[in-house]
């Protein structure tokens, strides 16, 4: 198992509370005989862990003692357990962060995203990847070529999002598809619908640096919605018809209802960003006079391995989406920086183990 040249303790970013974290020293874990240990390489800052940073919560996940945060990591094979045959010590990889069951109805009807009992890394009670050596099992765990780098590998997770997003909503090749919202998981959805072989992406966002991002991921046409109308625009684009096909990825109730008129008649929505608050007023008469078809977005299942084929093509950049790099013990900068999103910044990313 080469486990004798492992270090017998690690640098772990704790969360010990809301806004604070702290650089700990913890054992290094041993694999249990159907998982791995992954010498953690690159992590990217993801929208839920600033939401569990800034606010202790998101809706029925509550942080109730010390966590440690961070879900999007790729990294190097350490060690594996006694009864692993797919992986060997050295294999460079990208993790799928949500252990499921593999026996509930869900994971049997192949929508594991869905599984009631999944383990999600930094998902409360469960630490997550800003560690330097983590443990999974074995199936979480996906090869990566030799010229996809860490960073490339990390950005997989928010990939995976819009290529779920891709294959709920029935994505086609030639159709018109509107995204709101340009946050990473946004312009990671402009490169997965760029991969489906969409004709026309039409994006929305307040900020020009990041429609200046989407166009570099693949967006046919950006709207600034501080100066234009998205409605309009996007009308005008589609010969008066509408789109297709529209996600809403920034939970922004505006930008729902936006998504939400851009369509055309018999068009298909996709509710990818959750909003602050539970409830919100939608259309229903224009829903039904229109057969809008609406499809809730949860996580992904099934896509790592079309994401890291997707990534290795080299048609998306994704590298030129990481604005701002930290080490392990900076990872409270990372957080704070994250949060408060400054203009230029996009995609944060942690190195545990050196950059």
């Amino acid at each position: 198992m080469g486990q004798h040249q492992l270090p017998q303790t690690m640098k772990a970013a704790v969360m010990t509370e809301p806004g604070r974290i702290i650089i700990e020293e913890q054992a290094v874990p041993k694999p249990a005989e159907d998982e791995v240990l992954i010498q953690v390489m690159a992590v990217g800052v993801c929208g839920s862990d600033v939401h569990y940073f800034e606010h202790g919560r998101i809706g029925r996940f509550v942080v109730e003692k010390p966590i440690i945060l961070g879900h999007e990591c790729a990294g190097i094979v350490a060690a594996v357990g006694s009864n692993v045959s797919r992986l060997k010590a050295g294999d460079r990889v990208a993790i799928e962060p949500g252990v499921t069951c593999g026996r509930c109805t869900a994971c049997k009807e192949g929508r594991y995203n869905l599984c009631p009992d999944v383990q999600f890394l930094a998902t409360p009670p469960v630490d997550g990847a800003f560690v330097q050596y983590m443990t999974i099992r074995e199936d979480m765990v996906f090869p990566i070529p030799d010229h996809l780098s860490f960073e490339e590998a990390a950005m997989n997770e928010p990939f995976s999002v819009g290529i779920h997003a891709a294959r709920r909503s029935k994505l086609a090749p030639g159709t018109t598809l509107a995204i709101m919202g340009m946050g990473p998981v946004g312009l990671m959805a402009v490169a997965a619908a760029k991969s489906f072989g969409v004709d026309k992406i039409i994006v929305t966002d307040l900020e020009e640096v990041r429609l200046e991002a989407a166009r570099r991921m693949g967006a046919t046409h950006t709207i600034n919605v501080r100066n234009e109308d998205a409605q309009t625009v996007i009308r005008e684009l589609t010969n008066g018809i509408g789109v297709d096909t529209a996600w809403e990825t920034a939970g922004n109730p505006k930008a729902l209802q936006s998504a939400l008129y851009s369509l055309r008649r018999g068009g298909k929505l996709a509710i990818v960003g959750l909003p602050a608050q539970d409830e919100i007023a939608l259309n229903v008469p224009f829903i039904a006079d229109n057969e809008v078809d609406i499809y809730g977005i949860f996580r992904y299942a099934n896509t790592y391995p079309a994401g890291i084929e997707f990534l290795s093509s080299g048609e998306h950049d994704v590298l030129s989406l990481i604005t701002d790099r930290y080490s392990l013990d900076e990872t409270q900068q990372a957080m704070e920086r994250a949060l408060h999103n400054k203009s230029g910044s996009l995609k944060v990313m942690v190195y545990p183990n050196g950059m």
